[in-house]
């Protein structure tokens, strides 16, 4: 693992995405910031986190799928692998609201973004993004959020953690070529509220009652809803309300 630290960034996914194009990268480069002033979120949603207390990263990985149809499998693996991580530091309650928000109980405390380039020769490089709230304790604004800290009650160190959740991905990545049943199947039972109804909203804000049942292989929602139907939604199609 090649690792860049870096004190102050617009964006270390951009900043790897840039790099990536301007020289060769080996696999597992990661790009560190103390502090983004524009990070990002699923569909230009804005990430904030306080300086100095929490883990912004973005790794640069290759050759692990060989076209679009396999891409949510790079959110699974990712996923999975902040779970373990967080797991092997004792966080309680874990679970993944779709499409790629990691939950304890019912706050949120890391988000994922990734980005993928499709090349010309078949080759597929992807800029896994994460943030993780680790020491940040004041939520002020972000009634929803929390942190490794919050929950545990216990100051981390934020490169343990860093070296741990690479070397879940490294294992869970080698998994969608090994064994994508597995990632998948892992990935459902941690799915939060699945089999719950729960109230949604759509984007013209209409809200209805619906049961998560999963997630297709192309990372849409499914839905039941009251009518017994089956309704896949896409990212940002709809908001679950909790």
């Amino acid at each position: 693992m090649k690792l860049i630290k870096l004190d102050a960034i617009d964006s270390t996914n951009d900043f790897l995405k840039a790099l990536s194009g301007s020289q060769e990268l080996e696999n597992f480069t990661v790009v560190t910031a103390e502090n983004q002033t524009k990070g990002k979120g699923q569909m230009g949603a804005v990430w904030n986190s306080e300086k100095y207390k929490n883990l912004i990263m973005s790794v640069f990985v290759k050759g692990f799928i060989t076209n679009a149809d396999e891409a949510y499998l790079l959110n699974i693996a990712t996923a999975l692998s902040v779970i373990e991580a967080l797991k092997k530091n004792n966080i309680k309650n874990l679970s993944i609201k779709w499409p790629n928000d990691i939950m304890s109980a019912n706050s949120k405390i890391a988000g994922i973004l990734i980005e993928n380039s499709f090349k010309s020769d078949g080759s597929v490089f992807t800029i896994i993004g994460i943030g993780l709230n680790v020491n940040q304790t004041d939520f002020t604004d972000l009634p929803k959020a929390s942190s490794m800290a919050v929950v545990a009650n216990a100051i981390f160190d934020k490169e343990e953690i860093l070296n741990l959740i690479v070397q879940e991905l490294k294992t869970n990545l080698e998994l969608i070529k090994l064994s994508a049943t597995t990632l998948w199947d892992h990935y459902m039972s941690l799915l939060f509220k699945l089999g719950l109804p729960m109230p949604f909203k759509t984007q013209d804000e209409k809200t209805f009652m619906g049961i998560i049942k999963g997630v297709s292989a192309a990372g849409k929602l499914i839905v039941l809803l009251e009518d017994d139907h089956l309704v896949e939604y896409g990212l940002k199609e709809i908001q679950m309300l909790y």
